[in-house]
């Protein structure tokens, strides 16, 4: 699919400014909290459904997926989020749009690489890192190093990740810690 901007298809509703340039379409809500989501690339299948359930959980509860818009659990949770109708925000390692899986709506390419991993963690108030290896444990770093919580599902066992043990569970806790109860 070719793409002009990194607006995905189907936001063609975009608003156009008095200056001529895009703005984002109405129906982004301005206010929603964004959800990280952080783990492998090539998980195993119980993570990619975790990762669905996780997405799918965070846009039905009205908030914007953010991650790192490739495959593995990147993808399996955007296609999560569309199925629960939410919007979701790939930060890409590379150059281009065009890397970014086909259920991101906003890709931001970086050109980054793995440094990209900063940015997925500065554009999330809150995270969950399912699975995972090394550059999943670089974006666990970056949220002590940040200040921002993270809950872990079957993922790296350290200080700073709080365990949950389900898709559910991770998104009560999400939503106790939105409300200032943890």
């Amino acid at each position: 699919m070719h793409r002009m901007h990194p607006f995905r298809q189907g936001t063609e509703s975009s608003l156009t400014a008095p200056s001529g340039l895009k703005t984002q379409p109405a129906s982004i809500p301005s206010f929603s909290k964004r959800i990280g989501l952080i783990g492998g690339s090539a998980p195993s299948p119980r993570h990619l459904r975790i990762a669905e359930e996780m997405g799918r959980r965070i846009a039905e509860s009205g908030f914007t997926l953010v991650n790192g818009g490739l495959r593995g659990v990147m993808e399996a949770s955007a296609r999560g989020a569309k199925a629960g109708g939410g919007w979701v925000i790939g930060i890409l390692p590379g150059k281009t749009a065009l890397d970014a899986n086909p259920f991101t709506d906003i890709a931001v390419p970086t050109g980054l690489g793995y440094l990209r991993n900063a940015l997925v963690v500065l554009n999330s108030d809150v995270l969950v890192a399912i699975a995972g290896a090394y550059g999943t444990l670089s974006e666990i770093a970056y949220t002590q190093i940040y200040g921002r919580k993270v809950f872990g599902i079957e993922t790296w066992d350290i200080p700073g990740v709080i365990p949950a043990s389900s898709a559910q569970d991770a998104m009560d806790r999400i939503n106790a810690f939105l409300r200032g109860q943890i």
